[in-house]
């Protein structure tokens, strides 16, 4: 075990000295090898060149790009506008609106910034216009914009197939109901505390209404059954998939819609390889990260352990949600999913424990992550919106949290809810 001592020492103390997350993954990663290993510099050579070309890995540059080009256009102002009319009738209809709006633009964009921001900054003014507190209403849309790695397309979802080698189809047909009950279980939160605090709601509209915002925003939707329905059928593959997303947002941003000018597209295509660029060096050094795991057999050693110890499958879902929500206080999501997965994952397979079921606790944590300080990205997203001192919006969220916790601990234990559409559409996984 000295190596993994050494290993894990390593990179916490690297990160600890504030080196970012990618350079902390590969220096302890080579750092290891050459200390403890049998292993050469020359398999890490082709772990890398091997993990350039992983075909899935192809998807994400790709749903970046998709959802730059819909967070620029108008396609939010088109989804509010449609949730509004189906919901905001409702007690809290302008909050139950916007969280259904998060639900809708999730599923397009497939990130929780992007919906975050795309929706709360429309959203959040109409609902203190509308005699909604502030606190309430950056509450409200920091939860519902942590939908955006849940719904899918997702590209935590991409990269934990990635890391796992499962199927991306059968992960993202696993979200769908997850995804379901969270947004409800937010509506409810909402519906209560307006029937206590009395919040205004928005008179009925027709069915005309419905029908006319549904049509304008239809372009946007279809892009749902487009992918989602190409990828489920067998007309194409998730990464392909990803491809088809970014030429159909572009052609609505551009040429239907009209919001996002030729001028614009510069601007749209350095930020999404900014983002792209980043991402990829860190998933790319925490396969690194993995090999190093694998060869030096860490996880199985961890696993003989807790299998000695008597740990039960419960139980060790128990310790991955401690274990995520701390990390999810102090590391970034994607960096944490990036570290942890390579050590859960083979212990969670001696434990008998559903690959998929896991791939979507692990998710859960993510989201719940974002609204965690100090690092939670949603938090620092709502305050850029509003201008409210990030300690407000830490407070702001905290009954929004509650029902999100309470939400993980429905997911963990009945394993169904996650497993129920991929067992009915893939048949169930051997």
């Amino acid at each position: 075990m000295m190596s993994a001592t050494f290993l894990f020492g390593m990179l916490f103390l690297l990160m600890a000295i504030g080196v970012p997350v990618a350079i902390s993954l590969g220096l302890s990663s080579i750092l290891t090898i050459l200390l403890f290993s049998q292993d050469s510099l020359t398999s890490l050579s082709l772990k890398l060149f091997e993990g350039t070309q992983h075909y899935t890995l192809l998807a994400i540059p790709f749903f970046i790009l998709s959802a730059s080009f819909l967070s620029t256009g108008g396609v939010a102002k088109r989804l509010i506008r449609f949730a509004q009319a189906c919901v905001g009738w409702l007690p809290g209809g302008l909050a139950m609106s916007s969280v259904f709006s998060c639900m809708l633009f999730a599923a397009v964009s497939g990130s929780s910034p992007a919906t975050a921001v795309a929706i709360g900054s429309i959203a959040i003014s109409g609902m203190v216009a509308n005699g909604y507190p502030l606190p309430f209403a950056a509450g409200v849309i920091s939860s519902a914009g942590t939908l955006g790695i849940l719904i899918p397309p997702s590209i935590v979802m991409v990269v934990y197939c990635a890391i796992t080698e499962q199927s991306v189809g059968r992960m993202f047909m696993a979200g769908f109901i997850p995804a379901l009950i969270a947004g409800m279980m937010l509506m409810l939160g909402i519906y209560v505390l307006a029937r206590k605090y009395n919040l205004s709601r928005l008179p009925f509209t027709s069915f005309t209404e419905m029908l006319i915002s549904g049509i304008n925003a239809s372009w946007g939707l279809l892009l749902i059954f487009i992918i989602l329905g190409g990828i489920y059928n067998g007309w194409f593959t998730p990464t392909e998939g990803a491809a088809v997303a970014a030429v159909y947002a572009f052609f609505i941003a551009i040429f239907i819609y009209q919001d996002l000018k030729f001028r614009d597209l510069p601007k749209v295509f350095i930020d999404s390889a900014k983002v792209t660029i980043m991402l990829m060096f860190i998933i790319i050094n925490a396969m690194l990260f993995g090999h190093v795991l694998t060869t030096e057999q860490i996880p199985q050693q961890l696993a003989a352990v807790l299998i000695n110890a008597g740990m039960t499958p419960g139980m060790f879902l128990l310790v991955i949600n401690i274990l995520l929500l701390i990390g999810g206080s102090f590391m970034e999501p994607s960096g944490l999913l990036l570290i942890l997965t390579p050590i859960f994952y083979p212990i969670s397979q001696q434990l008998g424990i559903d690959p998929i079921h896991l791939g979507i606790i692990i998710v859960v944590n993510m989201e719940i992550g974002m609204l965690t300080p100090p690092v939670g990205l949603n938090l620092f997203v709502i305050s850029g919106i509003t201008g409210m001192p990030l300690i407000t919006v830490v407070r702001a969220v905290i009954p929004w949290l509650l029902i999100l916790l309470l939400f993980l601990v429905i997911v963990t234990y009945l394993p169904e809810i996650s497993l129920f559409l991929p067992d009915l559409v893939y048949g169930p996984q051997q």
